[in-house]
């Protein structure tokens, strides 16, 4: 691996207070620069958390959906919901890359709300259908039009901020899929108690209507007030487009200008495939996000801890699961920022605890203990999630923009590879100890540890002796 490629996201960064920037013949005060990201903030991150909120409310709502009568309505075997849940990551994982390679050549702020329209419309397609057919069908179909948007995001934001700037991005960008589990089931739960039956329509096919057609509605809002890249963005004037990218340049960010020199997709695809950060994080990432399929189970096992529960109640009692993964990925995504230097070993840190919890509960069957365990698991799996993000885009900071937009895209797709076998680790038969599910995380989360783990000493090692020379 070429030197040039190694991130040095990790070398002590010179106070901005101290210093006047003169970057590609742009000279900027601190001032400038701290007004322009505070309005970058301002233009990007309430438009993409929102964007992101009702994408996740949208590929997570299935499981609310089974809960609140459509396993019963559909005659849903164990198995047939397994399958629903990973034929969405087929499409997704295939059109990951691809959606990426169309973004880097196109408009962020058309290419995303337009599929965001799709899967919207797509969503509320699924209150019509009448078979288990008809639910794969329109699974695939919504993981295929949504896998652009995660990875696009993911571009968007490591295209804006400095390395240092990126952890409390992503963390913020990450909360938004912790709290749609929270939103989704509150409205899961009003849904049920004052929309079901209404007009004829069954509680679980109006949760699909309602987060659909709030999918659609912001996305025609977000076509006129979602940013494009720096150099590019029609908000900022020529003076700030300038700084946007010369201050990416100070910290060897490559940024996308109109005299960029393209790529070919097949050299971005080998520049990214070739650097074996990308396998590392690929591996590393594959551990949380096969372990975060917990996500799709959360109103199951807690159906399986309070059987005596009501419905609304089973929804309501996983708000504080998200809620408290909300706060420990706040937290931890400001720290990221301040000691970028740690990143791994913190992200191996939140894994460690995620892993005690969960063998833990292969031994206790006490339905409150069960349920702390798995509070604390969340807050390990989704601190993990935006730090893991973080991470990989502060190392592949360096790379060209598209080939930084495929790597970020491997990541991402081959990471949500894991959620296809993650789907089955917890069928109804191994109610309510689920033994099997919580062992095959354990192991991953144990891979995890020594993974991120490995990446910390890795990085720092071959930053002292970069430093060196």
């Amino acid at each position: 691996m070429d030197s040039t490629d190694f991130d040095d996201s990790f070398q002590k960064d010179v106070s901005s207070k101290e210093i006047e920037h003169a970057t590609v013949d742009v000279t900027f005060s601190p001032e400038e620069e701290k007004a322009l990201v505070r309005k970058i903030d301002l233009m990007l991150l309430p438009v993409i958390w929102i964007m992101y909120l009702l994408s996740y409310m949208d590929r997570t709502n299935i499981a609310n959906a089974k809960v609140s009568g459509m396993d019963t309505a559909l005659k849903l075997t164990s198995n047939q919901y397994s399958v629903a849940l990973v034929v969405y990551f087929v499409g997704y994982v295939v059109f990951e890359v691809p959606s990426n390679l169309v973004l880097g050549r196109t408009r962020p702020s058309i290419f995303l709300p337009s599929i965001m329209i799709l899967w919207g419309v797509l969503t509320c397609l699924m209150s019509v259908i009448k078979s288990y057919a008809h639910l794969v069908v329109l699974r695939i179909l919504v993981g295929s039009v949504e896998a652009g948007f995660a990875p696009g995001v993911l571009l968007v934001l490591s295209s804006w901020y400095k390395r240092t700037e990126q952890s409390k991005r992503f963390g913020v960008y990450i909360s938004a899929a912790v709290l749609s589990g929270a939103f989704g089931s509150l409205i899961a739960a009003g849904i049920m108690d004052g929309l079901d039956g209404a007009h004829g329509i069954e509680g679980w096919r109006w949760l699909f209507i309602v987060e659909g057609a709030a999918t659609i509605g912001f996305a025609l809002i977000a076509l006129f007030i979602l940013p494009d890249f720096p150099a590019t963005s029609k908000g900022l004037s020529e003076r700030e487009r300038e700084i946007a990218v010369a201050r990416l340049a100070s910290e060897n960010v490559t940024a996308v200008t109109e005299d960029s020199a393209p790529l070919s997709n097949w050299g971005a695809v080998k520049v990214a495939a070739r650097d074996l950060r990308t396998w590392a994080f690929v591996v590393g990432y594959m551990v949380i996000v096969g372990s975060s399929t917990l996500t799709y189970f959360y109103p199951t096992l807690v159906k399986g801890l309070f059987g005596t529960a009501t419905t609304e109640r089973i929804n309501l009692l996983t708000v504080p699961i998200y809620g408290a993964a909300f706060v420990a990925t706040g937290i931890t995504s400001y720290f990221g920022d301040k000691v970028p230097q740690w990143r791994g070993l913190i992200i191996s840190c939140w894994l460690a605890l995620a892993l005690v919890c969960s063998i833990i509960v292969c031994a206790v069957y006490n339905h409150i203990a069960r349920y702390v365990l798995m509070i604390l698991m969340a807050c390990g799996l989704w601190a993990t999630n935006g730090g893991t993000l973080a991470y990989a885009s502060s190392a592949f900071a360096g790379m060209h923009p598209q080939a930084r937009g495929v790597a970020l895209a491997l990541v991402n797709a081959m990471g949500n590879l894991a959620q296809i076998y993650g789907s089955y680790l917890f069928p109804s038969s191994d109610s309510p100890k689920y033994i099997m599910g919580f062992s095959v995380i354990s192991a991953m989360l144990a891979l995890g540890v020594v993974v991120f783990a490995g990446l910390h000493v890795w990085f720092r090692r071959r930053a002292k002796l970069f430093a060196e020379e």
